[in-house]
């Protein structure tokens, strides 16, 4: 089986930010056992940033973009040659591959990085995966290393997405400030818990947060990917999570894989460059009976997008809906706004979204 491994900037660093040794070698010695089972496995970390920090013996965190990306730089071979160390251990071969968000929106840069990854598979290697956040254009982060691993998951066609983190895993409440907060086992494709918003991260170290699994883990879902989020701290925590031990993490078992690949990356990885909002009746329509997106469902247009560009589709409360490649411009999107195909202009198609090119999110 193939399998993603994520770990955070606070697992895999210590309080003051150097990279945690013993942690890199934790992880690689559960990685070693996977390997002698046959499985593959592709590890996505964070750290370099931090590792940066303490490297140039900063004391803190900076927050300016070219200090950060600095940072990165001096951090990430660091962090790499830990990787390297401990793989040798093993035997293990450790591939560096620094992805950047263009890796996952453009559909050609999208497939080529797949094939690079299947291919270090293919010779026994162990991808080790980071942003490219010395080069990054925009914000340090794609979101986040969990949407990173998400995304990777679903590229590879992996069997399972593991996220390791400071919690056990998910619970009904924050359990730091919640003494009644009740660890959940599980949580089934279609269960609510997928939407619900959490806390992000409060950690001067990390990015991310349990906000942002759970996100991952929607991605996952829908990629056919079974996911668990479980504490980098607990012994034997990926064997154990891989296996379906019970108490090693939170477990969220995936949807059927009933999207085609395009339509997946159409859902989780292409940027949106724009948004039309929709009436109560088009929603429905969308949701039960497998049909395109028409102008007359339309009620309003932002941002600005050509035909073929992923846009989004938000009921009138904002929440999302689907996404889908655009049929349209989105001139042409507002001019036609709640217009019936008979009336519209000469040369304007008759889908916004065509059913083909449209992936449905809500259940």
């Amino acid at each position: 089986m193939r399998i993603v491994v994520k770990i955070g900037t606070s697992s895999i660093t210590t309080d003051e930010g150097n990279i945690n040794s013993s942690a890199v070698m934790s992880l690689c010695d559960e990685v070693a056992t996977l390997r002698k089972s046959n499985h593959e496995v592709l590890i996505v970390t964070s750290g370099a940033v931090a590792g940066g920090v303490a490297a140039l013996k900063l004391g803190q965190r900076p927050t300016d973009m070219p200090t950060l990306q600095a940072l990165a730089a001096a951090g990430q071979s660091r962090l790499m040659q830990e990787y390297n160390v401990q793989l040798d251990r093993h035997d293990l071969v450790g591939a560096q591959v620094l992805l950047v968000p263009n890796d996952f929106i453009d559909r050609h840069q999208y497939l080529h990085a797949r094939q690079t990854l299947v291919r270090l598979l293919e010779l026994g290697c162990v991808p080790v995966i980071n942003e490219n956040d010395a080069i990054a254009s925009d914000e340090i982060r794609f979101g986040d290393n969990d949407r990173i691993a998400a995304l990777v998951a679903h590229s590879v066609s992996a069997d399972v997405l593991i996220l390791l983190t400071d919690l056990k895993g998910l619970y009904t409440a924050d359990p730091s400030v919640d003494p009644t907060a009740v660890f959940i086992e599980t949580v089934n494709a279609d269960d609510e818990l997928l939407s619900v918003r959490a806390g992000s991260s409060t950690n001067s170290r990390g990015s991310g947060g349990m906000a942002s699994k759970l996100a991952a883990a929607r991605i996952a879902s829908w990629s056919g990917v079974r996911t668990v989020i479980a504490s980098a701290n607990r012994p034997n925590v990926v064997v154990d999570a891989f296996n379906q031990v019970a108490g090693a993490g939170t477990q969220f078992l995936p949807k059927k894989r009933e999207l085609t690949a395009r339509k997946l990356w159409i859902a989780f990885a292409a940027q949106s460059a724009g948004c039309v909002t929709i009436d109560d009746g088009a929603k429905e329509a969308l949701a039960r009976r497998n049909v395109s997106l028409l102008h007359a469902g339309v009620l309003g247009v932002t941002g600005e997008f050509e035909v073929g560009d992923t846009i989004e589709v938000k009921d009138q409360s904002g929440l999302l809906i689907a996404r889908g490649m655009s049929g349209v411009t989105s001139l042409q999107a507002g001019a036609s706004a709640g217009m019936h195909s008979r009336d519209l202009a000469d040369g304007v198609t008759q889908e916004v979204i065509h059913r083909d090119d449209l992936v449905i999110l809500i259940n």
